[in-house]
């Protein structure tokens, strides 16, 4: 098992540097989660922690020891990709051993590691079959039974769901958090796709432009996004963005738009422009009372509706999560309410207040 540190890691292809000053340290057994939008640099920092690429500056250490130079055959690391890589010609028991046969293991220490490999991931009954007469599902468990082999002191997982149908996402999301717990080694796992994050992480690392916007918990970042992007990345559905101005009670839209309900903004002069931000799920709708709204659209998801409305004076369109099917249909009047308690507040920099 090991830790992972990283201290002001740069990284430059020619003249362009796509990861800009980065540091980081992961705790021995934790599962941290890289996010962000495609090309921010999520994958390149995971390649230059297996090795894969080199490191323009910065130091990186796995479990005390310095590890810019190690090959990466030497880091104690194994590495699940988005692509399967699997042997076709080989059986799912002879893929998952050939790294260690090629690294001179005895054939019965092969064997078993393969079938510990196989109960771990309930592929004992594939063994004997190759990867054309897998699932996909069942193809990317073979891929992840060729690391777990290896006893790696750190699993490193590049979009491994990224092929997959909805369904066998959810379902390897499952089998990848029973993984962790089974195995108890540290892993470091990539993706763009926030669910994954959300549900596999201790701790959630959000990147842009290849720097680090915030990491923490997957809640604390919900609930205490640091700024606009974060804030606006995390959350399915996405969160509502309103232009406001200051106000002595609150927040206004425009110079005599509606009043908007926000914390106490202390410190905040009357007529500074900010921009406030508003989860789904803390708009209620009603009958009367609130501001009034139009539905445009509405989305009936089976558990949960969502909502699409414009509110006068408002200029993007709200959306609203509520539970169940919402028996109300598109161009009909209601009334919303805001709780204040769950609005964000960001200044012109997109800065959390």
């Amino acid at each position: 098992m090991a830790s992972i540190d990283i201290e002001n890691i740069h990284k430059s292809f020619g003249k362009v540097e796509v990861v800009h000053d980065v540091s980081l340290s992961i705790a021995d057994r934790e599962l941290v989660v890289f996010v962000g939008p495609s090309g921010c640099g999520k994958s390149t920092l995971l390649r230059m922690i297996a090795g894969l690429e080199d490191i323009t500056a910065g130091q990186l250490r796995i479990g005390g020891k310095v590890m810019n130079t190690v090959p990466a055959a030497d880091r104690g690391i194994a590495m699940v990709f988005q692509s399967y890589a699997l042997y076709p010609h080989m059986t799912v028991a002879e893929n998952m051993g050939f790294a260690l046969k090629m690294t001179g293991v005895g054939r019965a220490e092969i064997e078993d590691k393969v079938r510990e490999a196989a109960r771990i991931l309930q592929l004992e009954a594939l063994l004997e079959r190759k990867p054309g007469q897998l699932s996909g599902g069942q193809r990317q468990r073979v891929a992840i039974g060729r690391a777990i082999t290896r006893s790696p002191d750190v699993f490193l997982f590049d979009e491994p769901l990224s092929n997959l149908d909805a369904d066998l996402r959810a379902q390897m999301r499952v089998e990848i958090a029973r993984l962790r717990d089974e195995l108890q080694t540290t892993m470091i796992y990539v993706t763009h796709d926030q669910v994954e994050a959300m549900t596999l992480a201790d701790r959630i690392v959000i990147l842009n432009d290849g720097r680090i916007e915030q990491e923490g918990t997957p809640l604390d970042l919900y609930q205490k996004p640091a700024n606009r992007f974060v804030a606006g990345f995390l959350g399915q559905p996405k969160m509502n963005f309103v232009p406001v101005t200051a106000a002595a009670d609150g927040v206004r839209v425009g110079a005599d738009g509606p009043l908007l309900p926000a914390r106490p903004l202390q410190g905040i002069a009357t007529g500074t422009q900010l921009e406030l931000g508003i989860r789904p799920d803390a708009i209620t709708l009603g009958e009367a009372g609130g501001l009034p709204a139009r539905i445009v659209l509405v989305e009936r998801l089976g558990g949960s509706s969502l909502v699409h409305m414009r509110v006068a004076g408002i200029e993007t369109m709200l959306t609203a999560e509520v539970a169940g099917i919402y028996p109300e249909a598109s161009n009909r009047d209601i009334h919303l309410s805001i709780d204040p308690d769950r609005v964000h507040v960001f200044d012109a920099n997109g800065r959390a207040i």
